[in-house]
């Protein structure tokens, strides 16, 4: 019987050596491919899961694999497995016995199974090493809420687990919260921070966010189908199907991107939880979970500082610490925030805080740090099919920001073509000459103005003869007390309050702003992080509302 084993090897060697992929499955049971189903080249998911390749963490890190993985299949490095329907329907037939959440196979998930398992495999692999530092936390709060664990791979679909992801719609962070939704489950935006892309606090705003979304469908499909598109695409799909509450049922009235994103989520689930059978494995990033500790800082402190004290390299520290948008964080006595370091070097941080804290001044710290943003203008070269969109998406910036900077009347490019795609505001263009003006940046208010001088918002807005809150971005305010200006008690200023505007069919920025006197079209795109014009029934816009 010896030879028949010699003969079996020898079969499996060549097969090894000439198939480019392994079919495992018989003939007549190959994939049906008369339905068949393609991603077009900018499909969202696709767009995150190019984030991947430039995020630097995972640059000049040498990476080797464990020498005996716990699988169940065993492959050649680089051999890509393939399946039949058969197996791929006993796998998910496995899922739903796990699951309250119903999983389907068809061609839709084939298509985004091909995308992770075939096409994208090195971003997949970065997936699934990232995944090593995030799940345990999302498994925590899901656990806590009493959601279904399999809710983490939803973070995969919607950024890739880029913590500094950012949609073309602004979408921000880890779970890709919009800044009116956001703000809503208590994620706190400014100038200094961004808590979308804190993933801890993200996380509990996005299990909450599930919840809310169940209790309105009682039905997980529905939930998720909301949680990408807003439960009013979802409610109005369910309307024009004739009140079928059925995600496969509405799909074909639901936004193209959203008809998308359930499959992608069942593939996603399914790669991950079968990643051994398709020869993938974790490429990891530098820390695991277990890798960091935490710190609480109630006094400014620069990311930058503490790199060039302790030798921790910077870009770790921006890794570990997304919400920070300007490398500074912002501590105070009543404001404390979370700062996350590697274990190694917490008890290093610890024995000198206090030199740390007191190495710079805070406005020492905010100039060099703009005039260090400045220095890391980044130039991209356009290549052939690029449009300004997806380099926008690529570098965390806007379609006009990138106009802006390089002068652009339109959306036209070249390949070739060198373009300015991160350009911080120089210092200088923050203080006016005099030193007694300020030109007001995008984010600012007047109590962040105040604070940085020294003064009262009351001194800003006696100086400046407003009769409000409301500033805009290129205004020039007087923050030195004028000479020979007393200041005289003046009435109580009129206080500033917030509206939620739901847009309904036909509403321009223009017509919203002219529903709500004292505001502007900018006023109001700047407030709702909105790009451009363009309006979404349904969506929700911030409206400051002044009280007479």
């Amino acid at each position: 019987m010896w030879y028949k084993a010699i003969v079996i090897i020898c079969f499996v060697c060549l097969q090894q050596l000439f198939l480019p992929s392994l079919i495992l499955c018989k003939e007549q049971d190959k994939i049906n491919t008369a339905e068949t189903f393609d991603i077009e080249p900018d499909d969202p998911v696709v767009a995150m899961l190019d984030s991947l390749a430039t995020l630097k963490v995972f640059k000049n890190l040498d990476i080797r694999r464990d020498t005996s993985p716990p699988v169940t299949e065993y492959f050649p490095a680089g051999f890509i497995p393939e399946y039949c329907d058969s197996v791929y329907k006993e796998r998910f037939a496995g899922l739903n016995k796990l699951s309250p959440i119903e999983f389907e196979y068809n061609s839709s998930v084939k298509a985004f199974i091909d995308l992770y398992g075939r096409h994208r495999r090195e971003l997949t692999e970065r997936i699934m090493g990232l995944a090593e530092l995030y799940f345990p936390y999302f498994e925590e709060q899901l656990d806590r809420h009493n959601l279904p664990l399999e809710l983490k791979y939803i973070a995969v679909i919607e950024s890739a687990l880029n913590p500094v992801a950012r949609s073309r719609a602004g979408a921000t962070g880890i779970w890709q919260f919009m800044y009116g939704t956001g703000r809503l489950y208590g994620l706190e935006v400014n100038s200094y921070v961004d808590d979308r892309s804190d993933v801890v606090k993200s996380t509990v705003a996005a299990c909450e966010h599930f919840v809310d979304l169940y209790n309105i469908y009682e039905d997980w499909l529905l939930a998720i189908a909301a949680y990408n598109s807003g439960a009013g695409n979802v409610n109005r799909a369910i309307r024009r199907s004739g009140g079928v509450k059925d995600f496969w049922s509405i799909r074909g009235f639901l936004p193209r991107e959203t008809r998308n994103y359930v499959p992608a989520f069942m593939a996603v689930t399914y790669i991950m939880e079968h990643s051994d059978h398709h020869n993938l494995y974790p490429v990891p990033p530098p820390f695991t979970d277990l890798d960091i500790d935490t710190l609480h800082i109630n006094r400014l402190l620069s990311l930058r500082n503490v790199s060039k004290l302790l030798d921790i390299p910077p870009d770790h520290l921006r890794y570990l610490n997304p919400s920070f948008r300007q490398n500074i964080i912002p501590g105070s006595e009543d404001n404390t925030y979370v700062f996350r370091i590697p274990k190694e070097y917490s008890g290093l941080f610890v024995a000198n805080e206090e030199k740390i804290y007191n190495y710079k001044t805070p406005e020492k710290i905010r100039q060099e740090e703009l005039a260090a943003q400045l220095a890391e203008t980044t130039v991209h070269v356009v290549r052939q099919g690029e449009v300004l969109g997806t380099i926008a998406r690529r570098y965390g910036c806007t379609v006009r920001e990138i106009q802006r900077w390089n002068n652009l009347r339109g959306t036209l490019i070249r390949p070739g073509q060198r373009l300015v795609v991160r350009a911080p505001q120089p210092v200088k263009t923050n203080i006016a000459k005099d030193n007694n003006m300020h030109v007001i940046r995008s984010g600012e208010n007047l109590g962040i103005i105040a604070n940085r001088y020294r003064i009262s918002v009351n001194d800003l807005t006696e100086w400046n003869n407003l009769t409000g809150s409301t500033i805009y971005p290129g205004q020039h305010l007087i923050v030195r007390r004028p000479e020979g200006k007393t200041i005289k008690k003046t009435k109580k200023e009129k206080e500033i309050t917030y509206i939620y505007h739901h847009v309904q069919q036909g509403d321009t920025l223009w017509d919203i702003a002219n529903k709500y006197p004292g505001n502007t079209i900018s006023q109001i795109r700047e407030l709702n992080n909105l790009s451009g014009n363009i309006l979404i029934p349904g969506q929700k816009l911030k409206i400051p509302v002044i009280e007479q």
